[in-house]
């Protein structure tokens, strides 16, 4: 058994007080080089800085109290094209402002992965810590931050969500569920479903619910019916006008948000397809101008502002030293039903 060590150990005292000298003798170069890898600047081959992450990961190095983390949440996005991106700032925003944080934004222009350059800028930045909203930061990225100390909190992740990371996400297989049950309750079996991209666990899941409540019911499920689309308008008119089109055409259409079903409504006023007399639609998120679509929009409520102050709260809770109970966090959905559904009319 090895004996503990004594407060005297150089052993022991070596390991309690890591500075930036010792990363650089460790690694084999020189402290401005250090420096420079801790802070994000450019100029450092590749191989060399991760050497020095690579020290920094094993020795645990901790920045001086007089080089604290800077009071701003890092809050990062694929693409700020919706009010679905509006409600997640909202949440943020509200935990930051009560704990004296700033946010500040990045969009990626639709890109899922953040190139170096932002890599770079976070590093120098020196955040409490940064939010990833359906986005997917590379292994070398996540091993950058979390060698400065950097919490790393993904929201809806766009891939599986991993255990190290903790992440905040939604109910969407119930949600799924709960739409298409609706639809079967009000006597629906033609029932539609515009999924968006299936290698995303959230849209995945719904189109999982939508699949389990069909099965449970024994109504079976047109593979003409299913088709994979954009998050956008766009999608949901393109699609939803080719399903009207069909021969025998759903009476009912779920989309996997209220962006596609958007675009069914304006499909179906193009083929002069009443909703909800002759197509039932349900969205999903409840964005707020779902209330007042043409008629008010049935549609599953994601909590957005909710998931946006949990990923705030996580990130503030790890950045104080403590680890948080949960890894994995998934907020409820519900089920909110307006006048774009009925029974259907055939």
């Amino acid at each position: 058994m090895t004996a503990p060590r004594r407060d005297g150990d150089p052993g022991g005292q070596r390991r309690r007080e890591v500075t930036v000298a010792s990363i650089a003798r460790l690694a084999g170069v020189s402290a401005p080089t250090v420096s420079r890898v801790l802070n994000g600047k450019a100029g450092v081959a590749l191989g060399t800085r991760q050497r020095v992450e690579a020290v920094i990961r094993e020795h645990g190095y901790r920045r001086p109290e007089a080089d604290a983390p800077a009071a701003i949440i890092e809050l990062i996005f694929h693409a700020l094209e919706s009010l679905w991106a509006l409600e997640i700032i909202r949440g943020v925003e509200r935990v930051a402002r009560e704990h004296d944080l700033a946010v500040v934004l990045t969009e990626m222009d639709g890109r899922l992965t953040p190139g170096h350059a932002w890599t770079e800028q976070v590093l120098a930045r020196r955040p409490t810590g940064v939010i990833a909203v359906f986005s997917e930061l590379t292994v070398a990225q996540q091993s950058q931050l979390a060698s400065r100390g950097l919490p790393l909190v993904v929201l809806d992740p766009t891939g599986e969500p991993m255990h190290e990371t903790p992440s905040i996400g939604a109910t969407n297989w119930s949600g799924g569920l709960a739409a298409t049950r609706h639809l079967l309750d009000l006597g629906h079996r033609r029932i539609a479903m515009l999924s968006g991209p299936v290698q995303w666990p959230c849209c995945r899941a719904r189109l999982d619910g939508y699949r389990s409540a069909m099965e449970m019911a024994g109504a079976a499920v047109d593979p003409r019916l299913v088709r994979v689309s954009t998050l956008y308008v766009e999608g949901g008119l393109r699609d939803g006008a080719a399903l009207l089109q069909l021969p025998d055409p759903p009476t009912a259409i779920f989309t996997a948000n209220d962006l596609q079903a958007h675009g069914v409504y304006e499909a179906a006023r193009q083929a002069g397809v009443r909703i909800p007399q002759d197509l039932s639609v349900i969205g999903f998120d409840d964005l707020p101008f779902t209330q007042w679509a043409g008629p008010p929009m049935t549609t599953v409520r994601q909590p957005l502002v909710e998931m946006g102050a949990a990923a705030a709260e996580m990130v503030v809770q790890i950045a104080s030293g403590e680890q948080p109970r949960y890894t994995r966090v998934e907020l409820a959905t519900e089920l909110v039903v307006r006048q774009s559904t009925a029974p259907p009319n055939r």
